[in-house]
């Protein structure tokens, strides 16, 4: 064998054996259902319910282009393009604390980091709170992505039902049983992922009043809230524990915001609002993890939200609005007895019961057949189960086509039933 070729053939295998020293957490790292399913959006065929994302035919894109120009001319070059703070770009975060103010929460620059989409946030704070062993508290179903954000930090999972018999105190000892304590409840009170629920008033303040009990953060993950298309808007939580104590500073809960639904996801531009003590942690776990969000980025969001937020996010409820619609129409049309659905008032997304005894995972395999894709909802779930539920997304489609995939998954499921 020629002496290069060997050599390579020497490195190949010698790398095959890094797996072997990978870290115990690294086995709780799993692909996401979703992002592999995303890959079916390249098949034009495909009517895909599948991802969780925002129409690219909407994106602010003049506001975007004339903001990089902005933000890359001559004068604004030289802090656009170089490092930053960590904590993020001042307007930008002096926007979020006006923004914040419309939603009942009063805060400071102080209690803003910019991160690179809510993602991050979620990863940050899984780093933060979780032990080995300590229990996060997760809706049943839950977002995926928060799931994997904090898998790599071995929790142990725990159900967060604002309709739990359980007593706090029975929580807590469970988590201590189990050699932990309760670090957190992770929740997304507006128009879920990926449910679609929304939780009432009293439902948030029954959540606020547990985790005092158990003496627990509060993660409150508002990424759809800005995507009411009916009824009234609810307060969040951090706003809601602002009025019982009048200072953002002597309170538990973590607001994670994001442009991502609203603006563009590609920039990766969000946002944590938190008391101070939790923002200065969050800090230095950002300084050793990228050292700030793209400062280009944070500029150009920051120009387009000035400018075009408020009629823009008012466009994209009436577009998505209207496809939701479709869709609740589409399911009482084409849907056989037996199968449910959740009725949202915003978001993206519809969560469908399946009888008992149904696979989400296998319906999957006869839905591609018949060009149609969602994703199996058993994925959201931490223990796996309930695996007779899928999610369906109404964003990326046009009232047409949510009818022809309605009608074609319709025909599915009375195949499958």
């Amino acid at each position: 064998m020629h002496i290069k070729a060997l050599e390579k053939e020497m490195i190949m295998t010698e790398s095959l054996r890094l797996p072997q020293l990978f870290a115990h957490r690294a086995e709780r790292m799993k692909a996401s259902e979703i992002r592999e399913l995303l890959k079916l959006l390249d098949q034009p065929d495909i009517i895909s319910f599948a991802g969780g994302i925002p129409d690219p035919a909407y994106f602010p894109r003049q506001a975007f282009a004339d903001a990089m120009v902005t933000a890359t001319s001559e004068q604004a070059a030289s802090v656009a393009l170089q490092y930053s703070t960590s904590e993020g770009y001042t307007p930008l975060r002096d926007w979020i604390v006006q923004h914040m103010a419309t939603l009942g929460v009063r805060c400071t620059r102080d209690n803003v980091l910019i991160t690179a989409g809510s993602q991050q946030a979620l990863d940050y704070l899984g780093k933060l709170f979780i032990d080995k062993d300590d229990t996060a508290l997760v809706g049943w179903p839950t977002y995926l992505g928060a799931l994997g954000a904090f898998n790599a930090y071995e929790p142990r999972y725990d159900r967060l039902d604002p309709a739990d018999n359980r007593s706090p105190e029975d929580i807590v000892a469970d988590a201590e049983a189990a050699g932990g304590r309760v670090k957190f409840a992770y929740l997304s009170p507006d128009f879920a992922n990926p449910t679609g629920v929304t939780l009432s008033v009293e439902e948030r303040r029954g959540i606020l009043s547990r985790a005092k009990a158990m003496d627990c953060a509060i993660i409150e993950d508002a990424a759809y809230q800005s995507l009411r298309y009916t009824g009234q808007s609810v307060p969040p939580i951090l706003a809601l524990e602002m009025q019982e104590t009048g200072d953002i500073d002597a309170c538990r809960t973590i607001y994670l915001g994001s442009f991502s639904k609203t603006l563009a996801p590609g920039l990766r531009v969000g946002w944590a609002v938190a008391a101070k003590p939790v923002i200065s942690q969050l800090v230095l776990t950002k300084q050793a993890a990228d050292l700030q969000t793209a400062t280009i980025n944070q500029i150009a969001v920051a120009e387009v939200a000035r400018s075009v937020f408020d009629s823009h996010v008012e466009t994209l409820r009436e577009v998505y609005g209207a496809r939701l619609q479709a869709m609740l129409k589409s399911l009482d049309a084409h849907m056989p007895d037996g199968i449910s659905w959740t009725k949202p008032e915003g978001g993206m997304f519809v969560w469908v019961t399946l009888p008992k005894g149904m696979d989400g995972a296998e319906l999957l395999k006869s839905a591609l057949e018949a060009r149609v894709a969602f994703v199996p909802g058993g994925a959201f779930y931490a223990d796996g189960s309930n695996a007779n539920t899928l999610r369906l997304n109404f964003s990326m489609s046009p009232a047409a086509k949510i009818e022809e995939g309605i009608a074609r998954l319709g025909e599915v499921i009375k195949g499958a039933l």
